[in-house]
């Protein structure tokens, strides 16, 4: 028969390789793999005479009995890890693999009760004075590691009561970012500038912690405006409601709102806070509401300015629609007098809330610039009718229409009530005629943006085939529609 203590040796070694070496990849086949390497080195000692809860035989034979003893010491420590590595597998949820402070407590307290286990039973040393030793020396070292020690005890409690996950949008401390790690020692954020920090698991306990990951699906938006207290407070809110309903992107529940935060004699202070069903969505929703509340607004009549000057004259009804036009991206080719002579065409016509500006199957040759108010725009979609827009102040719909008589296709209902300006298409044939040139222009700008729309199929099918034939398909419907002879 084989010498034990050479098959012991091999059977260690083998599970310290296999260990080192992370062999197999798969983690569930290693863990298969040595745990039977433990049942036979278990079968080995036992059938040898060589069991790790006695101690070590053959003390005439110095050599043989330290070769034994760190056979049985490794027993513990293999069924020790072993164990650690079980009980992950079976009892823990995918989350806590990554918070790794549970994990490491685990297997610190394993690892301490088989060098305990293995130095009673193993090398026979009395348990009773070497814990006692140990609490006086726990207490000195305790002593020396407060701080470390109280990181710890943070981290136990912050695992238990779970304030936060991985993957949670946090800020702990006045540190704003994404939870990567939660270790014995400290929590990792990751900010939004792409930087890591570590928060130790002391401060975190005492901090004040805002999960901006709870409740699910739900992230509070908010944004401040300070605006002239000689304009009627009354005014302002409803501009600031309309800016909300511009944004499709806000949840209509729990329901956006606005107030007056506070008032003095030099400003009068609004907040706007809507909600959102992404973190990530955030950033976007902010910009979109300052773009939003300043487009509607102005359309009231409320100018932005710094209040340390005075404020400037208001502008004219012939003004602002001259602004308007000149927003347009197809008429920015134009001379300053072309567009303010265009302007002069233009017809008001105002629309009460839900009511339909527009039909799907209606042929529009006319342009229709948002003066006040909130539009939607519905198209045909796979499963029934689908908002791709909402227009506010600024915004226009029909170039195409104006244009080259192509059809909108597309529902347009005032959300809110509206003031929307037209141009007609008989408007704009005398420019044509006058300058051929900016009728060049305009089609080579509406051919890219219908050749836009037209793969988002949220536009009327166009000939598919080059940029050139969608251009000359443009140019043809504008010379018919405006009767042009070259």
């Amino acid at each position: 028969m084989k010498d034990p203590l050479v098959l012991g040796f091999v059977l260690v070694m083998t599970d310290v390789v296999l260990w080192r070496a992370a062999f197999p990849r798969n983690d569930t086949i290693c863990l298969l793999l040595r745990l039977v390497i433990f049942a036979l080195l278990s079968a080995l000692l036992f059938e040898s005479a060589l069991s790790p809860f006695t101690p070590a035989p053959w003390p005439e034979s110095p050599g043989r009995h330290l070769a034994a003893q760190i056979i049985e010491v490794s027993w513990w420590l293999i069924g020790a890890r072993l164990l650690t590595l079980s009980l992950d597998a079976v009892f823990r949820s995918r989350h806590w693999h990554k918070e790794r402070l549970f994990q490491d407590v685990l297997g610190a307290l394993v690892f301490l009760a088989a060098v305990v286990a293995s130095l009673a039973f193993v090398l026979g040393l009395p348990v009773t004075g070497l814990v006692a030793t140990s609490g006086a020396l726990a207490i000195v070292l305790g002593l020396a590691i407060q701080s470390t020690l109280s990181d710890v005890f943070a981290g136990i409690v912050l695992n238990t009561t779970e304030p936060y996950h991985i993957g949670n949008w946090v800020s702990v401390d006045g540190v704003e970012g994404k939870v990567l790690e939660m270790n014995w020692r400290a929590t990792h954020l990751l900010t939004s500038q792409g930087n890591v920090v570590i928060v130790p698991n002391s401060v975190a306990a005492k901090a004040k912690i805002t999960n901006s990951s709870r409740p699910v699906a739900l992230h509070g938006v908010s944004i401040t405006l300070q605006i002239s207290p000689e304009e009627r407070p009354a005014t302002v809110l409803g501009a600031l409601e309309r800016a909300i309903e511009g944004s499709s992107m806000v949840l209509q529940s729990p329901a956006p709102y606005t107030l007056v935060k506070k008032a003095s004699i030099n400003a009068i202070e609004y907040e706007v806070t809507v909600y959102v069903d992404d973190i990530g969505k955030s950033v976007v929703v902010t910009n979109q509401l300052y773009d939003l509340c300043h487009r509607h607004l102005a359309a009231a009549g409320i100018e932005l300015w710094p209040l340390s000057v005075p404020r400037p004259p208001r502008h004219d009804a012939a003004d602002s629609r001259q602004r308007l036009l000149s927003h347009v991206e197809l008429f920015r080719a134009l001379k300053s007098e072309e567009v303010e002579a265009l302007s002069k065409r233009l017809s008001r016509h105002e629309y009460e809330a839900d009511q339909v500006i527009v039909k799907s199957e209606e042929v529009t040759d006319y342009l229709m610039i948002v003066e006040s108010g909130v539009i939607s725009v519905m198209v045909a979609g796979p499963s029934g009718p689908v908002e791709s827009a909402r227009l506010g102040p600024g915004d226009s719909i029909g170039e195409a229409g104006v244009l080259a008589g192509l059809p909108v296709q597309a529902q347009v209902t005032a959300l809110t009530r509206a003031i929307i300006y037209r141009l007609d298409k008989t408007d704009l044939t005398p420019l044509l005629k006058s300058r051929p040139e900016v009728g060049q222009q305009m089609c080579h700008l509406l051919s890219q943006r219908q050749d836009s729309l037209r793969k988002l199929n949220t536009e009327i099918p166009v000939p598919v085939g080059t940029e050139h034939t969608l251009l000359d398909w443009v140019r043809a419907g504008m010379h018919k529609l405006h009767d042009l002879t070259t």
